[in-house]
C-alpha cells in the first residue's frame, strides 16, 4: 500500500502553523466570529453616493493575493462569491508592532487559508468594489495546497480542478474552486423544497419509514444483507418504502409521502448509485389516471421554480415540462419501435423475439423481464420529450391493479425524459387474494434464479386483508429528476459524495500507527 508523503508546500504550511503559534496566533480559534455581510449582500447593498456599510465583518477564504509593500490586495470567497479586500499595514497594524503585515499577512498566510476582516466597503480607483481592512482575523490555516484555477478574458479556464475521480472524492475542493457546482446542489435543494410544498397543498402527509427491513419489498431489485446482534437475525437495507407506506393509507392516512434514502445492491454507471433518493408517494381515492395529471402539474412547478421556465436542455436536446404529456401503451410502444406485437405471448415465443431482434436475455428471465428487455432496447431512446408509458402486462407488475378493462394489463405507467425512466406509478393493487398470488409467482422466479424477483411479505398480505382504499401511488427519483433539472449527464454530479472504490493511500502518519 502506497504511503501519502507531504510536499514540500505543504511542509512549509505546516511550518507556518507553527510559526503562528510562537507569535500567540491560534490558526484555528474557537470563539464566535461576528460576520455581519457576505460578498453578495455587500454588491447588492453598497451605494457609494450614501457612503453606506462602514462597519462590515466578512470571512472567507483567500483565493488570491498581490502583495505591494505596505499595502496589497486579495480576493475573498465566501459562500455567495468572491469579494477584493484592501490590505494596508499601517490600518491593520496601528503603532510600532507590524507583525500582523510584515510576517503574519505576507509570509505566514497562504491561498486557501480563511479569514475573517472587518472595515467597509468602498470603490477603488480603478472602480473594483472592495472592502477596506480594519482588522484581520485567522481563523482557519489550509494545510493542502489548493488548486488554483484561472479564467482568461475569454473564459477560458485554465488549470481547472476538473479530473471527475478527483472532484468526486475531493468534493470539499471541488466546491471551493468550482462555484458553479454549488449551483446544481443549492438547485437539488430547490426541487425538493418546491415538492413538499406541493404535497403539503394537496393534503399529504411527509413521514418516515424503516431504513432497516426484514423483508425488502416494493420494488424488484438485489438488496444490501446486514445483521442485526441484539436481535440475532439478518436484515435489508431497503429497496423501495412501498410497501410501509401503504401499511399507512390502509390505517387510515388519505395521503402519505417520504424522501426515502433507498439502496440495490446492483451495478453502478452514469444514472445509477447503489444508495439512492427516491420520493414516493400515495393517495388513497385515487387512479394512475389521475396521478399522471398530478405528476405532469409538479413538474411543470419544479421546472418553473428552479429554471424559471418549463424547458431545460438535457444532453444537447430542449426537454419542455409543460403539460400535458404524451401517453402510449408499452405493447404499442413495442410494435410502434420494434415492429413485433408481442401481445399474449409466453416465454417461448418471447425468446424468439429476443433471439430475432439480437436482445440479449438470460435464462432466468420470465415473461414481465423479456418484454421490458425489448422495450429497454428499442424504445426508451425515442422518449425524449417527457412521455407517460401505460398499461403494463401483469408479469412486469407484482404489486399494480390489474386493468379495469383488459385483466392481462395493469393500470401502471412510467415516466421517461431523455430516454431514461423518472418515475413509476400504480392504481395500487389492494386484493389481498391477488397479490399473495402474485408474490408467490415472484417466488417461483427467485426459486428459478433471478436474484431481483420479490420475496413474500405476508404482514403486508394481512395489512390488505384489512381493507386498503382504491390507492395511486408514485415513485420518482430524486438523483435522476435532478439531473434533467439542472442539464448534468451524470448521476455523480448531483451526488455530494457518490460511491467509489476506497482510496489505494494512507497518510503517514496512519502508518506509523
Amino acid at each position: 500500500m502506497a504511503i501519502q508523503q507531504f510536499s514540500e508546500q505543504e511542509l512549509l504550511r505546516r511550518e507556518s502553523m507553527k510559526q503562528l503559534r510562537e507569535l500567540g496566533i491560534e490558526p484555528y480559534p474557537a470563539p464566535l466570529y461576528p460576520v455581519n455581510a457576505t460578498a453578495a449582500s455587500i454588491a447588492e447593498q453598497y451605494k457609494p453616493e450614501e457612503n453606506n456599510l462602514q462597519d462590515v465583518c466578512i470571512a472567507g477564504r483567500i483565493m488570491s493575493r498581490r502583495i505591494m509593500g505596505a499595502a496589497s490586495f486579495m480576493e475573498l470567497q465566501d459562500e455567495t462569491g468572491r469579494i477584493q479586500v484592501y490590505v494596508k499595514r499601517d490600518e491593520i497594524c496601528p503603532g510600532e508592532d507590524k507583525t500582523m503585515y510584515n510576517t503574519v499577512f505576507k509570509k505566514l498566510l497562504d491561498i486557501g487559508d480563511i479569514i475573517g476582516i472587518k472595515g467597509f466597503a468602498f470603490i477603488t480607483q480603478t472602480g473594483q468594489l472592495s472592502v477596506h481592512a480594519k482588522e484581520l482575523t485567522v481563523l482557519s490555516k489550509s494545510l493542502k495546497v489548493l488548486p488554483i484555477v484561472k479564467t482568461d478574458a475569454d473564459g477560458t479556464v485554465h488549470d481547472g480542478f476538473a479530473d471527475p475521480e478527483l472532484r468526486y472524492r475531493q468534493r470539499y475542493v471541488d466546491l471551493i474552486v468550482n462555484p458553479q457546482v454549488k449551483d446544481v446542489f443549492v438547485k437539488r435543494s430547490k426541487i425538493i423544497a418546491t415538492m413538499r410544498e406541493y404535497f403539503n397543498a394537496a393534503g399529504c402527509l411527509e413521514v418516515e419509514t424503516p431504513i432497516l427491513q426484514s423483508i425488502p419489498g416494493g420494488a424488484t431489485a438485489r438488496p444490501f444483507i446486514t445483521h442485526h446482534n441484539a436481535l440475532d437475525i439478518p436484515l435489508y437495507m431497503r429497496i423501495a418504502n412501498e410497501l410501509y407506506l401503504k401499511r399507512l393509507i390502509v390505517g387510515g392516512f388519505p395521503g402519505v409521502y417520504e424522501f426515502a434514502k433507498d439502496f440495490r445492491n446492483e451495478g453502478m454507471d452514469k444514472t445509477h448509485n447503489p444508495e439512492f433518493t427516491c420520493m414516493e408517494i400515495y393517495v388513497a381515492y385515487k387512479d394512475y389516471i389521475w396521478m399522471m395529471e398530478f405528476v405532469e402539474k409538479m413538474l411543470e412547478k419544479v421546472s418553473t421554480a428552479v429554471n424559471g421556465t418549463t424547458k431545460v436542455t438535457i444532453a444537447g436536446n430542449e426537454v419542455d415540462f409543460k403539460a400535458p404529456y404524451r401517453r402510449i401503451g408499452i405493447l404499442d410502444a413495442i410494435k410502434e419501435y420494434a415492429g413485433v406485437d408481442v401481445a399474449g405471448m409466453g416465454v417461448d415465443e418471447l425468446r424468439g423475439v429476443c433471439k430475432k431482434l439480437n436482445v440479449e436475455i438470460t435464462p432466468s428471465m420470465g415473461v414481465g423481464k423479456l418484454i421490458d428487455a425489448i422495450f429497454g432496447e428499442y424504445c426508451e431512446k425515442n422518449f425524449v420529450q417527457p412521455t407517460f408509458v401505460i398499461d403494463y402486462p401483469v408479469e412486469m407488475s407484482p404489486l399494480t391493479k390489474r386493468h379495469r378493462s383488459n385483466p392481462a394489463l395493469t393500470e401502471r405507467f412510467e415516466l421517461f425524459v431523455c430516454g431514461k425512466e423518472l418515475a413509476n406509478a400504480y392504481s395500487e393493487l389492494n386484493d389481498p387474494v391477488d397479490q399473495l398470488e402474485r408474490f408467490e409467482d415472484q417466488a417461483k422466479l427467485k426459486a428459478g434464479g433471478d436474484d431481483e424477483a420479490m420475496f413474500i411479505d405476508y404482514d403486508f398480505v394481512r395489512a390488505l386483508e384489512y381493507g386498503m382504499p382504491p390507492t395511486s401511488g408514485l415513485g420518482m427519483g430524486i438523483d435522476r429528476l435532478t439531473m434533467f433539472m439542472t442539464g448534468q449527464t451524470t448521476i455523480q454530479d448531483v451526488l455530494f459524495f457518490p460511491q467509489m472504490r476506497p482510496e489505494k493511500t494512507v497518510r503517514k502518519e496512519e502508518a506509523e500507527s
